[in-house]
């Protein structure tokens, strides 16, 4: 492949307008990941369908945008960066635009396939755009504008679909999308029209991307479903397991001997990019369980509404935001793998916070690991990118970036359900084994019992209040024991990012290893 025309950084108010637009783009399309989620009770009542069947809204996009970001990088190859981001940024809009207009969950679920296929390119190739527009001294700044929306959007996400659903209406949800879609399209047109990277003719690899298909989507589909079907003790989540390890296995061999493969799995070979990949994935998969279990233990067992445990979590992005563009700065001059050092002690010792947690925890006592949470995530995503991103020729970044957002995406995905899983299995244990304590023989059950029927209850009543405040204690305890967990193997990660090499460098130019 012939080295693409090189491109000098952009300056003034060009660089503005193009940090803002590209940033838009992505907060819209990771905003779009998390805005559903409290909306589906909306969504299920006014389509007049269960909140399970309802969770397909959610579970549709996740496994078409699985499948299409790894992708990215041959896609950029036959069609060029800016075509390809813009050409996604307007489906993304148009895919929304149905969404909302949806009359029926069919419609609504083959739109959101439409959507999480688009949205695909869309963060990588904003990321490789970023870099693209600021000089190599500086790329460390421009990850830290690019990860700064990344790290906002999931947390606002859940928050504006909430009270969007409450005093507007469902719909709305997919409906901001339109005017914020339009003006990145139209921003990013303006400033990147004539920088847009060369195209070849490559053939369809079409074996490897029904390959793809198959294992990602029978991946996907098993870890959202597993849960709710038990696992392994059902029959169609062993089938999917097979499809998805046969097909996975399959699409190895394939890739690995295909000329132009769909996928570029020879990024693999590179040290760095699997130490940053491994890494980052790994820690991600901790962090987004923890980030799923804790709102669930507010609403389920400590009486939050959905608003409250939203606002709670919101704390997160302050000093996200705050220290980020102070990383990005200090990035071209620090090692990276140290900077990613302090992410994990700080992640460590969040987890060991929550693992403190119990059930008379009140909201400031909740929401101060959150706000310390923030610095972790700053000094995560900002080196760990770095890392793998490092000694790449630009040519290659956008493939790069999809498959390392692919295996962060999945990661995330398996630590959700091995999150929700464990603490659900545990939560059981817990109140099965608090539960035989309470005899009449025991004297502080006697006690409470005794208590509560004083206060007027009937002893009935008594029992359902003994067993709603033995739930909440089993909930805490097994959450204590996740969080325990994932401390303990966020300090392991210190060893593994120190395998990378040292890189003064994300991207060096044409000089770079292809």
């Amino acid at each position: 492949m012939n080295a693409p025309a090189s491109h000098p950084p952009l300056s003034g108010t060009k660089l503005l307008l193009g940090t803002v637009a590209l940033s838009l783009a992505t907060f819209m399309n990771v905003l779009d990941t998390t805005i559903a989620n409290v909306s589906i009770p909306a969504i299920s009542g006014d389509l007049g369908v269960s909140s399970s069947q309802g969770t397909w809204v959610i579970t549709s996009f996740a496994v078409a945008n699985a499948i299409a970001v790894p992708l990215t990088g041959w896609l950029t190859q036959r069609f060029g960066q800016v075509r390809l981001f813009i050409t996604s940024v307007l489906l993304f809009v148009l895919a929304s635009l149905l969404c909302g207009l949806a009359p029926n969950l069919e419609m609504l679920i083959a739109f959101r396939v439409l959507q999480g296929a688009v949205a695909g390119p869309m963060i990588p190739l904003s990321q490789a755009l970023l870099l693209s527009s600021y000089p190599p001294a500086k790329s460390g700044m421009a990850l830290a504008m690019w990860s700064m929306t990344t790290m906002v959007a999931p947390v606002i996400g859940p928050i504006l679909g909430g009270w969007l659903s409450d005093n507007v209406s469902w719909p709305w949800i997919f409906y901001i999308n339109v005017p914020f879609g339009l003006l990145a399209a139209w921003a990013t047109w303006r400033i990147y029209q004539d920088r847009d990277s060369p195209t070849r003719q490559l053939p369809i690899d079409k074996i490897g991307l029904v390959l793809l298909v198959l294992w990602v989507g029978a991946l996907q589909i098993m870890l959202d479903k597993g849960k709710e079907l038990d696992w392994f003790n059902s029959g169609e989540i062993v089938a999917l397991g097979l499809v998805a390890l046969v097909s996975f296995v399959l699409f190895l061999v394939w890739e690995l001997t295909e000329a132009h493969p769909v996928v570029d799995l020879s990024l693999f070979t590179r040290r760095n990019f699997v130490t940053g990949t491994l890494t980052l994935s790994v820690a991600y998969s901790l962090f987004f369980g923890g980030i799923l279990i804790i709102p669930l233990w507010l609403q389920t067992q400590m009486g939050y509404t959905a608003t409250l445990a939203g606002l709670t979590a919101a704390p997160v992005g302050i000093l996200a935001l705050l220290l980020s563009p102070v990383i990005g700065k200090l990035l071209p001059r620090l090692d990276a793998r140290a900077i990613a050092s302090v992410s994990f002690v700080v992640l460590a010792t969040v987890s060991f916070m929550r693992a403190g947690f119990t059930t008379g925890a009140d909201n400031f006592t909740v929401m101060l690991p959150q706000i310390v949470l923030g610095a972790g995530m700053a000094t995560l995503f900002l080196p760990l990118t770095a890392i793998l991103l490092s000694g790449l020729h630009p040519s290659r970044i956008p493939a790069a970036s999809g498959l390392s957002n692919f295996c962060r995406i999945t990661a995330g995905a398996f630590g959700a359900s091995i999150a929700t899983t464990v603490w659900e299995d545990r939560t059981t244990l817990h109140h099965a084994q608090l539960v035989e304590q309470i005899t009449p023989f025991h004297p502080a059950a006697t006690q409470a019992r005794d208590g509560l029927m004083g206060a007027g209850l009937s002893p009935e009543q008594s029992l359902a209040t003994l067993d709603r405040l033995v739930t909440g204690q089993a909930g805490v305890l097994a959450a204590n024991e996740y969080f325990w967990l994932s401390g303990f193997l966020f300090l392991t990660l210190l060893a593994l990012v120190w395998l990378a090499r040292p890189q003064a460098r994300v991207a060096v130019g044409p000089g770079a290893d292809h």
